[in-house]
């Protein structure tokens, strides 16, 4: 694990002209959720990722194995993003870092998964399987919708060794793209990666190597892609883009506009607990409030929250509703008391 002194933002002094961006040399992007909803660009994102990139490095950072860097390239510049295939950072990617401790190029791989696993062990060089019949060298796991139960067994005969984990041959490197355990798709949430992980794992008693996100694998591969000493991750869930980003010692950005909102971030762990709480990407631009306490009272603008005995309590909103919810943020955060002894004005998070 990467450790980094990391400042974190909602509590570092900073000046009222000060944004965001001040000091970034590149900026990395969740997809759904931060980029764009659906078949839609969410509001403000496009420009606002297009103007960064004016003075720094952006790229695109994603857990989704179903689509190859190009794929997911066009998607976004047909949304109006300035992009290149190499400014997308996918999982498969990262996996083909954990791949190449374990196997040499020219190694037999089972794939379970799409196009955006075999795209990328076409270029390095690996030969590709669907059969465990075939004696793969490495298996690696991704998700695609096509994906069923004759898949993951051909996954869990490849891997499973008699013995268990502890054998002394404990069996060819099994990768895992990602372990999201949902999906959003157009219906609603669908199981994700995780979930079909989950099924092998039952099957044979071992764990996989995981490459995307909250693990460091794919946060890696974007530094040395953009050479980045000081990079933000701007995301939408705590539990990935902003764990991750922690872990990769990153500064990171959460946006209100995907996964996670106020409720959430409200009661995010101290792992997960993000530099930055922006409305939407336009907040990359705008000067970020400094965060002041005194006397109890923690105050973000004309915001002002204190935690008093096991209640939080709203001294003034300001006028301002994520000025608010940044102060109720900080106050309980540095509070050190657990949110669910915690009472919480709905008013915070509704």
């Amino acid at each position: 694990m990467r450790t980094r002194a990391r400042p974190v933002g909602l509590f570092r002094a900073k000046t009222e002209s000060s944004t965001p961006l001040d000091g970034v040399d590149a900026v990395l992007a969740d997809l759904d959720g931060v980029v764009y909803a659906g078949a839609h660009a969410i509001p403000h994102a496009v420009d606002s990722l297009n103007l960064a990139k004016q003075h720094r490095a952006v790229g695109y950072i994603t857990n989704n194995a179903s689509r190859s860097d190009a794929s997911v390239a066009r998607h976004l510049a047909d949304l109006g993003l300035d992009v290149e295939s190499s400014d997308v950072v996918t999982s498969p990617q990262a996996a083909m870092t954990l791949l190449g401790e374990h196997v040499a190029p020219g190694a037999l791989v089972l794939v379970i998964g799409g196009e955006g696993i075999t795209a990328e062990l076409d270029k390095r060089g690996y030969r590709i399987t669907r059969s465990a019949d075939d004696g793969p060298d490495a298996v690696v796991q991704g998700f695609t919708p096509e994906i069923g139960w004759r898949e993951l067994a051909e996954a869990s005969f490849a891997l499973r060794v008699e013995g268990g984990p502890d054998a002394a041959n404990p069996g060819i490197p099994w990768i895992a793209t990602n372990m999201d355990w949902t999906i959003p798709v157009a219906r609603g949430i669908a199981p994700g990666n995780g979930t079909l992980v989950s099924a092998v794992h039952t099957a044979v008693g071992r764990f996989p190597l995981v490459a995307g996100k909250p693990e460091t694998p794919i946060f890696d591969e974007a530094r040395r892609r953009f050479a980045a000493e000081q990079p933000l991750m701007v995301g939408d869930r705590l539990d990935t883009d902003i764990l991750g980003a922690r872990r990769a010692g990153m500064l990171s950005a959460l946006v209100l506009t995907g996964i996670d909102r106020a409720k959430q971030v409200l009661a995010a762990p101290a792992s997960s607990r993000p530099d930055f709480i922006l409305a939407d990407l336009a907040g990359l631009h705008e000067p970020y409030p400094a965060t002041e306490q005194a006397r109890g009272v923690t105050r973000v603008g004309a915001a002002r929250v204190r935690v008093a005995g096991n209640r939080v309590e709203i001294v003034d909103d300001g006028g301002n509703q994520l000025d608010l919810l940044r102060a109720a943020c900080a106050a309980i955060w540095d509070s050190g008391i657990g949110i669910h002894v915690l009472d919480v004005p709905a008013r915070l998070y509704s």
